[in-house]
């Protein structure tokens, strides 16, 4: 039988033992992993192009608010913008401009465009978003976050926009 003098001598032996083999023990791969090492591998496409315009340059373009709405700004981010429209405490819609030069497929839904606003291409995006590109790179959009927001709505705010200072942008 091992006297109690060992126990305590041989106890922390084998729990460091323990803790090393442990310590040692490979990590197995993240399900992320894969996805990480493909983004982020060399020659991988960024997610927003390097020559995107900032957020921060959109925001003097978005409408002003006007009686019965507020225009409050809600996200900026390289290439992209938005501002939410509130009216009586409720968001019923969301403004947005977005450069397609990450994302050029964006741009290419407007080329067969037959319809316009303020002389720009417009498409309809499902129910409840209208969109137009301005020359040929900014997305402005607007979308429905509540029934009483009609696609007439959605025309007219665009129309608030500075298009043509949008347009001037480069």
């Amino acid at each position: 039988m091992i006297s109690p003098r060992w126990r305590r001598i041989l106890a922390p032996i084998f729990l460091s033992l323990l803790l090393l083999v442990s310590a040692c023990a490979p990590e197995a791969p993240s399900r992320y992993d894969q996805v990480q090492q493909e983004t982020s591998r060399r020659g991988a496409e960024p997610a927003v192009a390097k020559d995107a315009t900032q957020g921060s340059e959109f925001n003097k373009f978005f409408p002003k608010s006007a009686p019965g709405y507020q225009i409050v700004p809600a996200q900026e981010k390289k290439g992209f913008a938005e501002h939410k429209v509130n009216k009586g405490g409720k968001n019923v819609a969301v403004l947005s401009i977005s450069d397609t030069s990450s994302v050029p497929s964006a741009a290419a839904k407007y080329q067969n465009s037959t319809k316009k606003i303020s002389g720009y291409p417009a498409v309809e995006q499902g129910s409840q978003t209208t969109g137009i590109l301005v020359n040929d790179r900014y997305q402005v959009k607007v979308s429905s976050r509540d029934p009483s927001f009609t696609p007439q709505d959605r025309v007219a705010w665009i129309a608030k926009f500075n298009l043509n200072g949008l347009e001037r942008l480069n």
